[in-house]
């Protein structure tokens, strides 16, 4: 489970708690399809769509809209959420609500350029989906700026609201780590954009200026194989160690092994491993990261260091954080548990949820714009580009008609709703 998987949870568990009802459409996990609940009365919906890549579903417009038509009227759906720039069930899932005049909201993880052929198309397709949407969540302002200049946004109509963690999960514990060596972790994705090259380089460079050095890296992905393939050149079998997938329940036990926590991501919208790593207290020695994203927004400037994405900067940070952590010159003011605590009061999963409900009230009181006026917006995504939005905005709209015309909301079964008197809070 990632870092938007995990948003979803916990701000829907926090969302129930505060008197709505949450339901999440996704699609199928291999054998997992259809309907689940998960705890607080979570409702999922496991949609047999195929996945392409990345446990990414294939995009396909129109395919999906009688379904999503069917779960928005069977849980009285009043407000769409979507995900995820680079998700096709959230894209499509904002669209097909617009045409049956839902309420829309998108909320971006993610950090995209502007100059490689991938993100100007994906820039092209965001702009699309947002030309209607009712508002826009970043999860940091760095995020924020990003995302109102891809999709070309009014700024007003776009939150910043960062993600957070539950705190209890990631308790401090001073003695776990080896006395005897300087233990480095790193718990990320191994993919390009988590700077996985970065590290490739640096960790042969640190383990033969620094023997009593040992990394531990928690985390899967196409780029470990690059870390096996180094591990084997420099024979650092006793210096690396690769767990591979880590289950979130167990990434606590991992981070409190650490006198380093490091994270060489080259873009990050908001990282939070950095905070989870800092509710541990890990971050009282040394948190190292790239000064990349929204990353300097995450903490204070005294619990972080930070290094250029660049290989000479980070073996020069690393190794100013292995001296400090030899010559035990550390803040002289913090404590494991003070740190747990700042971050506790810091980031609150039931604030995150606070401030979305606010906009959830915020969005539902708009008026719905007419079609022309929808037609309108689409058409400014460009030359080409906005008659080929419009004709599919138009198609979609007719599509909403014709099932209207064969499967109306009256002959639509109501589904009962889960019993949260005894889960929500008074």
């Amino acid at each position: 489970m990632g870092g938007v998987e995990g948003h979803l949870y916990h701000n829907a568990q926090c969302l129930i708690r505060r008197g709505h009802k949450v339901i999440v459409v996704t699609h199928s996990y291999g054998s997992r399809c259809g309907i689940r609940y998960l705890s607080g009365g979570l409702k999922v919906y496991y949609i047999p769509a195929p996945v392409v890549y990345n446990q990414a579903s294939l995009p396909t417009f129109f395919s999906t809209f009688h379904i999503f038509r069917q779960i928005f009227i069977r849980e009285r759906v009043e407000i769409v959420h979507g995900h995820q720039a680079l998700s096709t069930f959230c894209l499509e899932a904002i669209l097909h609500a617009c045409s049956m005049g839902l309420k829309t909201l998108f909320t971006d993880h993610s950090l995209f350029g502007f100059a490689d052929a991938s993100s100007i198309l994906t820039n092209k397709l965001l702009k699309f989906t947002l030309s209607d949407v009712g508002h826009v969540i970043c999860v940091s302002h760095t995020s924020k700026e990003n995302t109102v200049l891809r999709a070309a946004l009014d700024p007003w109509n776009v939150s910043a609201i960062p993600n957070a963690i539950v705190a209890d999960h990631f308790v401090p514990d001073p003695k776990a780590a080896n006395p005897d060596y300087i233990t480095i972790v790193v718990v990320s994705r191994l993919v390009y954009r988590k700077g996985i090259d970065l590290l490739v380089a640096a960790i042969p460079r640190i383990c033969q200026k620094y023997p009593n050095v040992r990394f531990i890296i928690g985390g899967d992905g196409p780029k470990r194989i690059e870390l096996e393939q180094m591990r084997e050149k420099y024979q650092l079998q006793d210096s690396v160690e690769l767990l591979g997938s880590v289950q979130h329940a167990n990434v606590r036990n991992v981070l409190i092994r650490g006198d380093i926590f490091l994270n060489t991501s080259l873009t990050e919208a908001f990282c939070i491993a950095i905070v989870e790593a800092a509710a541990c207290g890990q971050l009282l020695n040394v948190a190292l990261s790239t000064k990349v994203g929204g990353i300097p927004e995450v903490l204070p400037k005294h619990m972080i260091t930070f290094a250029n994405p660049e290989e000479d900067d980070v073996v020069a940070a690393l190794a100013s954080a292995i001296r400090k952590v030899s010559n035990r010159s550390l803040h002289p003011k913090l404590s494991p548990w003070q740190m747990h605590k700042d971050v506790k009061e810091m980031y609150s999963w039931y604030n995150v949820a606070e401030r979305t409900e606010k906009v959830y009230y915020d969005i539902v009181d708009l008026p719905l714009p007419p079609l022309i006026e929808r037609l309108r917006k689409y058409y400014g995504c460009g030359l080409v580009a906005g008659k080929i939005f419009c004709i599919i905005v138009a198609l979609d709209y007719l599509l909403s008609v014709l099932f209207e015309w064969i499967w109306p909301k009256d002959s639509i079964e109501i589904a009962p709703n889960f019993p949260y008197k005894k889960y929500r809070k008074v």
